[in-house]
């Protein structure tokens, strides 16, 4: 028995659809997640140390995991991600101590696997079962938008819900959390309903395809460590991310924290957070386009050196700075220099790769900065509880600077490429 596939209209509004009722739950709670614990009143130290674990599970399963949705299909696998989801949302909602947090941590880790491509690959299935070879291209694109767009809005609805705060004998933070939760289900059921696939596509051999998939792991990270020993120019890309990991840190995870500090409490910084995540989200994109302006005039490389710069520059700021306003004026600039970054990285690992080994170039860079963001981020903490949060947010972004550094053989490369004969070029 096959179920028919969907027309590419139809996939696209499903693909449109859980778009937006996956990412307008995570905007509710995108400035929350390090406020929660502190307003449940885990220190700085533990509360990084709590989220780090989300970084370890990913980097440990995503290339586990990779041959998952080919062996099962997707929507088993988008739906497994979705019933995670809901469960590490109750977690949270209910966390009181820092082993429970761990455990939202972990889950969280595990949705984020397990959430990472079925549904974009669903969608692209979908569209070449009845148009083969047609480019989705412009889809992806309106997808992104939806994505940002999603985002903002639930940023400002939780900046909403904190300011109405009708629970008083609650924090003004557990709102956000539940209405997140409700949300998730709403996205676990629309994802049952509407995602239809082909049962073809799933033989009996799934299980040990996915066995095999797991097992394959270790000499996927071998060849990728070769490729890494063997390239210096993708060695200095992948080894960026450990450095702008850093700085993420200081914009993603400290800048609440800071908030609250100088605000006097979680949940007043918890009411500006969701304004500052939407401004941030807007600014990003902001930040994407302007890079793709820059990059014709001053090239690929160099626009990405400028971006790690004023990227790490911006987190210098917003350790220095000793007001809210001033703090959130910092940070929107910081984001803005992330998004004007990311683009070209991007560009610069594609140029290291190959139709063969494309996917692995991205999860090697993925994963680096996930174990860069979950090593660094508890050592950071407690050097906040030691000193205090200004030094660690200074101290990251310094640090976040050397990461520039690192593109020079990208850089000299591009200067290669653009002095010789095309088909000149050496290899690398």
């Amino acid at each position: 028995m096959t179920t028919a596939p969907l027309s590419p209209a139809a996939a696209r509004r499903v693909f449109y659809a859980l778009s937006f009722t996956r990412w307008f739950p995570v905007g509710l709670i995108v400035g929350m997640m390090t406020l929660l614990p502190l307003d449940r009143g885990l220190s700085v130290a533990q509360a990084l140390a709590a989220f780090a674990f989300t970084g370890w599970v990913v980097f440990a399963l995503e290339l586990p995991t990779s041959g998952f949705a080919d062996a099962f299909g997707r929507k088993p696998v988008y739906v497994a991600a979705a019933v995670v989801q809901v469960a590490a949302g109750l977690v949270y909602l209910f966390a009181q101590s820092f082993w429970v947090f761990v455990l939202g941590s972990v889950l969280t880790g595990v949705f984020r696997a397990l959430d990472s491509g079925p549904l974009e690959a669903w969608f692209v299935d979908a569209v070449h079962a009845t148009d083969p070879g047609a480019d989705v291209d412009q889809p992806l694109a309106r997808q992104g938008t939806i994505l940002g767009l999603g985002m903002a809005a639930g940023s400002l609805v939780s900046a909403g819900l904190i300011a109405w705060h009708p629970f008083a004998q609650s924090s003004a933070l557990n709102l956000p959390f539940a209405v997140f939760v409700a949300l998730t289900v709403v996205h676990l059921v629309a994802t049952v309903v509407l995602v239809k696939e082909p049962r073809t596509h799933v033989d009996s051999t799934g299980l040990r395809r996915a066995v095999a998939s797991a097992k394959e792991a270790p000499g996927v990270v071998r060849d990728g460590l070769g490729m890494l020993r063997s390239n210096r120019i993708l060695r200095g890309l992948v080894l960026v991310e450990v450095f702008w990991s850093i700085a993420m840190i200081v914009f993603e995870t400290f800048q609440p924290i800071r908030l609250a500090e100088l605000l006097g409490s979680e949940e007043r910084a918890g009411a500006w957070m969701g304004v500052v995540a939407a401004g941030g989200w807007a600014i990003f994109a902001a930040g994407s386009g302007l890079a793709g302006l820059v990059s014709k005039r001053l090239g690929v490389t160099r626009t990405a050196i400028l971006g790690r710069v004023l990227n790490s520059l911006g987190a210098v700021w917003m350790g220095l700075v000793l007001g809210p306003v001033a703090l959130v004026v910092a940070y929107l600039f910081t984001y803005s220099m992330h998004g004007f970054a990311g683009p070209m990285h991007g560009a610069l690992l594609h140029r290291e790769a190959s139709a063969r080994n494309r996917a692995t170039v991205l999860s090697m860079n993925s994963m680096m900065m996930f174990a860069a963001y979950s090593g660094v981020a508890p050592l950071l903490g407690l050097l906040a509880e030691r000193t205090s949060n200004q030094v660690a947010m200074v101290l990251a972004g310094a640090l976040s600077l050397l990461g520039a550094f690192l593109y020079l053989p990208a850089l000299r490369h591009e200067r290669q490429l653009r002095t010789e004969p095309a088909g000149d070029a050496a290899p690398v």
